[in-house]
Formats: structure tokens, C-alpha cells, sequence
């Protein structure tokens, strides 16, 4: 439930962008945030609709106006949480990925807890040995480019290539 949305939205997001300013630590928060938001109420929720994603866009984008380095900073937030209902494949629950313009209630556990046990456990492994290329490919096992990682959240430029 977390090293899934984590690690295949910093793939996700580096294979379609390939852009080393984007804060890749909002991607990662994006991508679990719908999670942490409707787990508390048992289940796929708000935050698992494309109304929250596309809200939390607007929000940003009104927000930032004005503000361009924040904007562009803030975006991966949203891009996240549009990676995370991908990742759930949450378009195949139409009446909870449409609400509340398919009408119903949003009732429904987390997509990560319905594929049972095995299927959970198989997706955070593929999670973690993404995180691992991850981890190698833009060489984070170096100190100097891990602590500029974390306090910026964006890739070192000489491993971008």
C-alpha cells in the first residue's frame, strides 16, 4: 500500500516527463495521499475519485497563479494523485472514479485491500525493486546526491542522461 504508489509513480512520472526539476517527494506524497485520506473511512472514498484530483489541480493552479516556480513545484501533487487512481485502476469502478456524476454513494474498500493478500504483497515487492533502480539509476547511494534529493526532492543532473 505504500512502496506500490511510491515507487511506480516516480517510474511513471520519470518515464512520461523525464524532467529532473520535478519535486519527485510531491509525486511520492501524491500517490499515497488518496490513501491516507480515505483508509481512516474504510474505504475508496473522495479521495479516490477523478473529482479530487482534478479539485486539488484547480486548487494548485488558482493557488499559484502568478507564482510560477511554485506552480511547477506544487503540480507533481496532483500529477501524483492522477498516478495513484491509474495504479488502482480505479476507472474500472465507474460509479466511484465518476462520482458524483454517475450519482450512488461511494462505498467500497481501498483497491489495495481487494485484490487479497498475494496480489498486495506482489505489487509492493514490484514496489520496493522499482524503488531500488530508482535508487541506482540516479546514483542516491552517494550522500552528497541523496541529502540534495531530499531537501529538493529533484534528480541530480548528471545522471539524468
Amino acid at each position: 500500500m505504500i512502496l506500490w504508489p511510491a515507487g511506480l509513480s516516480l517510474a511513471i512520472v520519470w518515464q512520461v516527463f523525464h524532467d529532473p526539476a520535478i519535486d519527485y517527494r510531491l509525486v511520492v506524497a501524491g500517490a499515497v495521499l488518496p490513501d491516507l485520506v480515505d483508509g481512516p473511512a474504510g474505504g475508496a472514498r473522495f479521495a479516490h475519485t477523478l473529482l479530487f484530483s482534478v479539485a486539488l489541480l484547480a486548487v494548485v493552479m488558482l493557488a499559484t497563479r502568478g507564482h510560477r516556480r511554485a506552480r511547477r513545484r506544487l503540480l507533481a501533487l496532483p500529477i501524483g494523485t492522477f498516478v495513484h487512481l491509474l495504479l488502482d485502476g480505479m476507472w474500472t469502478r465507474a460509479h466511484g472514479f465518476w462520482w458524483p456524476f454517475l450519482g450512488g454513494r461511494l462505498t467500497g474498500r481501498l483497491p489495495a485491500l481487494d485484490h487479497g493478500v498475494v496480489v498486495l504483497v506482489l505489487e509492493e515487492v514490484a514496489g520496493a525493486l522499482v524503488l531500488a533502480w530508482w535508487w541506482r539509476r540516479f546514483g542516491l547511494a552517494d550522500r552528497a546526491r541523496r541529502m540534495a534529493f531530499l531537501r529538493t526532492g529533484r534528480l541530480p543532473r548528471d545522471r539524468v542522461a
